[in-house]
């Protein structure tokens, strides 16, 4: 029987996590048992502070076939996420960096701490 939780914690508001890293930045992880890899950012969860990243963190999930949906039946392998603090984002030019921000006239953009290459696409 799951354990009760008393009622002074179950509507806690989460802190949000600042988030430095976007969905479709190159990723390099830095931490855990992926140690290494890189991969792109598929979704980003500010309020538990994790992210998905292509390739990383694979996991066998047991489905049940559904026709109706045409789910085929097996063991299916996808990722999960891992904790932000865990990966650091890729320069172009294949380097780990942490990111910082500045203005570049009216806008913000985020740079590459190391060398400091200007991150955002636009």
């Amino acid at each position: 029987m799951p354990r009760r939780i008393p009622p002074r914690h179950q509507n806690k508001p989460r802190v949000r996590i600042k988030v430095k890293i976007r969905k479709e930045d190159t990723v390099k992880v830095i931490a855990g048992k992926d140690k290494g890899k890189t991969g792109r950012v598929l979704q980003v969860d500010a309020e538990k502070g994790r992210v998905l990243v292509e390739g990383v963190g694979m996991i066998k999930r047991h489905t049940r076939p559904n026709p109706q949906r045409q789910v085929k039946g097996g063991i299916a392998e996808r990722e999960s996420s891992i904790a932000i603090s865990n990966v650091q984002v890729v320069t172009s030019g294949g380097v780990a960096t942490r990111v910082g921000y500045r203005m570049e006239g009216n806008r913000r953009v985020r740079f590459a701490k190391k060398g400091g290459e200007i991150l955002d696409k636009k």
